[in-house]
């Protein structure tokens, strides 16, 4: 299974890229990210439109798509973990997570996920949720392959 993770915005150097890159080293294969940025003076719906073309064309061809929303669901670990495996038992090699702008997502990307999931109620940067996703992804590598990373 080969994860891809799709986001608007560029890193800067600091240690939420150094956390994401930690746990993106520990698995094999690494998670791919890839970063996107409207390159027009855009606002609004129009800026929410452009970022959601740019992260659907990034996807790759069959790949499941899970975007990371503040209306979508929260799951446990394992609970997550889970739905990995079941992809996986369906022979889906890819999943695409997409994170979008400040603004949140378009509703065409929305529409498009095949699961939309929360980290929770509160708000967080988007350069932080890269590395929660890592480690989110790290975790449910470890629950799937019976390693003690994970506890109950």
């Amino acid at each position: 299974m080969s994860f891809h993770i799709l986001a608007i915005g560029k890193w800067k150097k600091g240690p939420e890229q150094d956390l994401f890159a930690t746990y993106c080293a520990r698995m094999r294969p690494a998670p791919v990210l890839k970063e996107l940025d409207v390159r027009k003076k855009l606002a609004g719906v129009e800026l929410k439109q452009a970022e959601a073309d740019l992260l659907l064309e990034a996807v790759p061809k069959g790949a499941v798509i899970v975007a990371l929303d503040e209306r979508g669901k929260t799951m446990g670990s394992r609970e997550f973990a889970g739905k990995i495996q079941n992809w996986q038992d369906q022979g889906r090699a890819e999943i695409a997570f997409i994170i979008g702008g400040a603004d949140g997502l378009d509703e065409a990307v929305r529409q498009r996920a095949d699961l939309l999931i929360s980290f929770g109620k509160m708000t967080w940067p988007h350069m932080l949720v890269r590395p929660m996703l890592a480690e989110q992804l790290f975790r449910a590598t470890a629950i799937l392959s019976g390693h003690p990373y994970h506890r109950d």
